[in-house]
């Protein structure tokens, strides 16, 4: 892959992103109530991919540029990109196996926010997605108990 390629995918990852989050904001516009309490942790998670996908573009444009420092960042917000998400779906649906999901990202966020808090006073991308992390993790921790 070269960086004219890897560039275009981390641009079609940011737009992804901002389209997810119109709609994620064009549905809080109606009210629903399959997702029962689980609101804030909707929100939350939502909150959470679109500062991840954003930090995980940034942190792949900057590994094509061959700073080799950013793959710790970019492999924990995958991460948690991929476990955020799938807590939100089930969130949204108030699924029997959201807490215990809740659990696994509660990690995922802590480990994320860790090493995106290496990186957040020289990039804008990490100083967001790791608030985002803390602030879903203390909406896992609030539905585990």
């Amino acid at each position: 892959m070269d960086r004219r390629e890897l560039m275009q995918g981390a641009g079609a990852i940011v737009v992804a992103a901002l389209g997810s989050a119109a709609l994620a904001a064009e549905h809080d516009h109606h009210e629903h109530h399959g997702a029962g309490g689980n609101q804030s942790l909707i929100a939350a998670t939502g909150n959470c991919v679109e500062k991840g996908e954003l930090c995980l573009a940034h942190c792949l444009v900057l590994l094509g540029d061959g700073d080799k420092e950013m793959a710790a960042c970019a492999k924990s917000v995958n991460q948690m990109l991929a476990v955020c998400s799938a807590l939100q779906k089930l969130a949204s649906q108030s699924s029997k196996q959201a807490p215990a999901l809740a659990k696994v990202a509660l990690e995922s966020c802590a480990e994320c926010e860790k090493e995106c808090k290496k990186h957040e006073d020289m990039h804008a991308e990490c100083k967001a997605c790791a608030e985002a992390c803390a602030a879903c993790g203390k909406e896992c921790k609030a539905l585990v108990g």
